[in-house]
């Protein structure tokens, strides 16, 4: 099995467990231990928060030690969470389950980045967007289909099994990523953890391509996030339709999501960059003038279009930029960049929320999609106005020169 098929299969292992990590948590909470809102609440954000303390000091991590050691790590740390969570369930312990669940989360925080430095060592630059396709499809495969399966499950194995087989999916990463290759890596200087992130984040700040793919995303996660919390609103009180037509909008979200990622990989050699750069964020601006012209009383065949359209463009430009920030980052820094990244997009999220309840609370829902349409406006306006627009190769791509 080649090295590249060892990454992809291991994604989809952890990437299933993390998913049934993610829909398993509010509802074992609420069944198994008797939990309210506000302590649900709690347990979500131990797995959110793992993406924000994790991301800057694994990015550090990635850039120092042997990428392969830094998978395997990653794997065992899933391993332990999931197992400690079923554990937890079992001996009915709230807090050790809090504990459990954010250690699991760690180890995906830590794959990701991991997984994303590894990719340019393994493949050719002409195979890498591709690669990117085949490792990020999992993650979307998974969040379409574990939900389906999750109900089912739970009613006949119960929680703890659930959580079993979760990680039962990490060990699999775990025997899969065992045989990867080492790899050979540069020396580095010793310094202290705050200079290497302060270089990182100099990196994207300073770089015409990695600068407007933060803002672009950042630009667009808030407005996403709005939209989530906005979207019942707006069906229920502003279009009188019913708040189930929200799942079918996720449901086609992720199943765009899917076909997107899946387009993007098969075309890669096909479409320049920039079209695909330019797609993502310009036909989440189409979406959102949709659904700011959703029909009154039978809303749901255009909210269905909207977020199809609304996952099939970002998933392909997510495969396009990652492709991006691997060729221009030199590789003893892509752990440290896609960490920056990362961390600003997910501080970006609760943000999003909290604006999207005040504003719809303030004025109305209606006027919060206003909000939201011109943010993934803005979003497609920063790569407009950006290099981004000049990517007609990726051979065209140069790799910066830069001190580690």
């Amino acid at each position: 099995m080649r090295a590249l098929d060892r990454l992809v299969a291991s994604s989809y292992g952890l990437n299933i467990a993390d998913q049934i990590a993610l829909v398993a948590v509010p509802i074992v909470a609420a069944t198994a231990f008797g939990a309210g809102a506000s302590t649900i609440g709690l347990l979500v954000a131990c797995q959110s928060m793992a993406h924000l303390v994790g991301s800057l000091p694994f990015g550090v991590l990635v850039d120092r030690i042997q990428p392969r050691s830094a998978v395997l790590a990653s794997a065992v740390l899933s391993l332990m969470g999931f197992a400690a969570a079923a554990l937890a369930i079992a001996a009915g312990a709230i807090l050790p389950f809090a504990g459990a669940i954010a250690l699991a989360g760690l180890g995906i925080v830590l794959y990701g980045l991991a997984s994303l430095s590894i990719l340019p060592r393994i493949v050719t630059q002409g195979e890498l967007t591709g690669a990117n396709a085949a490792i990020s499809l999992p993650r979307s495969v998974a969040s379409l289909a574990v939900p389906l399966a999750l109900g089912l499950a739970l009613d006949r194995a119960g929680a703890a099994a659930v959580f079993w087989a979760a990680a039962a999916c990490a060990l699999s990463a775990l025997v899969l990523t065992v045989r990867l290759p080492v790899f050979a890596l540069r020396p580095v200087q010793r310094e202290a953890l705050i200079q290497r992130l302060a270089k990182g984040a100099g990196f994207v700040l300073r770089h015409p391509m990695l600068l407007p793919i933060t803002f672009c995303a950042v630009f667009w996660n808030f407005a996403f996030s709005m939209l989530v919390v906005l979207a019942v609103p707006v069906i229920t009180q502003a279009h009188g339709g019913e708040a189930t037509l929200f799942a079918g909008a996720m449901a086609a979200f992720g199943l765009a999501s899917v076909a997107g990622i899946f387009v993007a990989g098969r075309l890669a050699n096909r479409i320049a960059p920039r079209v695909v750069l330019m797609f993502g964020p310009g036909s989440s601006a189409i979406a959102a003038l949709m659904l700011l012209v959703l029909p009154q009383g039978n809303p749901g065949p255009l909210l269905l279009a909207a977020f199809f359209v609304l996952g099939f463009g970002p998933s392909m430009w997510l495969v396009t930029q990652n492709t991006v920030r691997q060729l221009v980052t030199p590789a003893q820094m892509l752990g440290r960049v896609n960490a920056v990244i990362q961390t600003a997009i997910y501080g970006t999220r609760p943000l999003g929320a909290l604006a999207g309840g005040a504003v719809g609370t303030a004025f109305a829902p209606q006027a919060g999609l206003v909000v939201v349409a011109a943010l993934f406006a803005l979003s497609f306006a920063v790569v407009l106005a950006s290099r981004l627009t000049q990517v007609t190769d990726y051979g065209a791509l140069a790799l910066a020169e830069e001190t580690a």
